[in-house]
């Protein structure tokens, strides 16, 4: 819809995640790979195609016990995840986290990664099909929001205390209300606006508890900074991947002809997980 403007330099058709077989090596690529490498890779676009240029830095092995058609649906949930809540926010074991759209690709990543962690999950979903589904990989509590007040619903869980951290796609609408469900201490990570960009907040909360609310995307990160992460996921997030306590979860797969159909697909947020283009 043309709200999601490419970074400058960036290919201006769609498709942040890939997975295939390495055809050709650039003159500095590491050692490390190989012609007729099977990997997956972060990209900055340009993922609806038959063929894409990454850089070496945004590759990653496709992990043992993923095929490698599911492969393509782990780099960008996992960097996303992994940047955000564990290497910025500092997510822990022991703690508490808040899930906005448990069911979506990030939301069924999340769940995983974080209870394979020992942290308590609580999700919010808008149907009974969807929370069943984050039950089903470990959340802890899932919440309705169409028909609860999340807000009560953590107070009541934590004892009125609060989760220790928030990712949430919502923004604007949601704002108060994530600070209104932090413990002290607390951490709200921002990465999507689904809910508008503006909002009036009452800051008392922040000050009194000690709050930190943050935002970030990942397709504007250098090329430095995206190597950082894709490092870190392979040697924090992988070893999980190739022990079976996360995987990719696929609701559906079309061909790349079919694109429109899956974007028809998505915009009717109906699915559970991730929904995949095979060229």
């Amino acid at each position: 819809m043309g709200r999601y403007p490419p970074p400058a330099g960036a290919s201006p058709y769609p498709g942040l995640e890939c997975s295939g077989t390495i055809l050709a090596l650039g003159p500095n690529v590491p050692s490390r790979w190989a012609v007729g490498d099977k990997v997956c890779a972060l990209l900055s676009g340009g993922g609806y195609a038959d063929k894409v240029v990454a850089p070496a830095g945004q590759l990653l092995p496709i992990p043992e016990g993923v095929s490698l058609t599911h492969a393509a649906g782990l780099p960008e949930v996992a960097c996303t995840v992994w940047s955000t809540v564990f290497m910025t926010s500092h997510l822990s074991p022991g703690e508490s986290f808040l899930i906005h759209g448990g069911s979506s690709g990030i939301g069924t990543f999340a769940i995983q990664i974080a209870k394979h962690l020992g942290i308590k999950v609580f999700v919010t979903a808008g149907s009974e099909e969807k929370l069943a589904a984050c039950k089903a990989l470990g959340a802890d509590v899932c919440i309705n929001y169409r028909t609860e007040d999340f807000v009560e619903r953590i107070k009541q869980e934590t004892n009125g205390k609060g989760v220790d951290v928030i990712l949430d796609n919502i923004g604007g609408s949601y704002l108060q209300r994530n600070l209104n469900s932090l413990g002290v201490d607390g951490r709200l990570f921002i990465i999507g606006f689904q809910g508008g960009i503006a909002a009036e907040v009452n800051l008392q909360a922040v000050l009194a508890r000690r709050l930190t609310i943050q935002a970030a995307g990942l397709r504007n990160r250098s090329l430095a900074n995206k190597a950082e992460i894709v490092s870190e996921v392979e040697k924090n997030v992988w070893p999980a991947v190739a022990a079976g306590k996360v995987k990719p979860v696929i609701y559906k797969t079309f061909p790349l002809c079919e694109a429109a159909e899956a974007h028809r697909l998505m915009e009717a947020s109906t699915h559970i997980g991730k929904i995949l283009l095979l060229p």
